[in-house]
């Protein structure tokens, strides 16, 4: 059985075990749907390709499946987690399993959207090495606003890979032109290189979802920076630009530059067709937008 092998990984027997003795019956609220192939987690590890000296970031550690997986890989596994009862639960479930590597995990109990500092030189956080890495089974209802604010909140993140509902997976990987191109497409794609990374089956997970999964590999690089518009002056235009799909941005933007015909000149100005829609560009022209609108002009529009 899973639950034997000397790497310390969690099995579905573990699973049902571990949540009996907390009393967890898994929600849909909170997106809990725990990982128990071993094989699965190996193969997640595997293509993190993690440093031994990473301090990497795992949201919603659950009962500890890929946790145990990152422990031997890496510095520090920085696991936040919103359920009391399994952030409470989860060092004994390491100390029992892997010993060795107790002292590599810190457990930082709260919300991941409402998250304002981690261990590692943020303005008030603890002290500590910054996080470099961050691998995580994200809840499907709040996979991609995690991710974003994760990935604004910590710059010193170099690599994310995160597993997320296989249709999400797509999105944030979709290059422009594609169907499924999007705002987490444009986003995610200000911040990193992002790529698909394979495909996990439900069958992997207890309970089971009604979705396959996928997983999503984003490399940081410096954003598409130009004559220092923020990021918020960007992401307020690709909300606007998305609004209404089937719009032209010269229709879209319209509320932003003032009138139809004062966007048609920004996007002139940008270097964009007025008559192209938000999905025909990428994000370094939604930032030659942004420049050309005028940081100051949008800041209040951001969401």
């Amino acid at each position: 059985m899973v639950g034997e092998v000397t790497d310390g990984l969690l099995g579905a027997a573990d699973l049902r075990r571990l949540a009996a003795d907390i009393g967890l019956r898994p929600t849909k609220t909170l997106g809990q749907n725990f990982l128990h192939d071993a094989n699965t987690v190996r193969r997640i590890v595997r293509t993190a390709a993690l440093r031994p000296d990473d301090v990497v970031v795992e949201i919603g550690p659950g009962l500890g499946s890929l946790t145990l997986g990152l422990l031997p890989a890496c510095r520090t596994v920085l696991a936040v987690e919103v359920d009391p009862a399994l952030a409470a639960a989860l060092p004994g479930t390491v100390e029992d399993r892997l010993p060795g590597y107790a002292t590599r995990l810190r457990v930082v109990a709260g919300d991941a959207l409402r998250l304002t500092q981690l261990p590692g030189g943020l303005p008030g956080s603890p002290p500590g090495p910054a996080p470099s890495a961050m691998v995580a089974n994200l809840p499907y209802n709040i996979a991609v606003p995690v991710l974003l604010h994760l990935l604004d909140l910590l710059p010193t993140l170099r690599m994310v890979l995160v597993m997320v509902q296989a249709e999400v997976a797509e999105r944030l990987a979709a290059p422009p032109g594609s169907r499924v191109y999007g705002v987490p497409s444009v986003k995610a794609a200000w911040y990193a290189e992002v790529t698909r990374a394979g495909a996990v089956s439900r069958r992997v997970f207890w309970p089971e979802p009604q979705v396959d999964s996928g997983l999503v590999l984003l490399r940081r690089r410096p954003p598409p920076a130009l004559d220092g518009v923020p990021r918020e002056a960007v992401f307020a235009v690709v909300d606007a630009a998305f609004a209404q799909r089937r719009k032209t941005l010269r229709a879209a933007l319209a509320g932003l530059a003032g009138s139809p015909a004062a966007a048609e000149a920004v996007l002139r100005v940008a270097g964009v067709d007025p008559g192209a829609r938000g999905e025909a560009i990428d994000v370094r022209a939604y930032t030659r937008i942004a420049a050309a609108l005028g940081a100051t002009s949008i800041r209040g529009a951001v969401t």
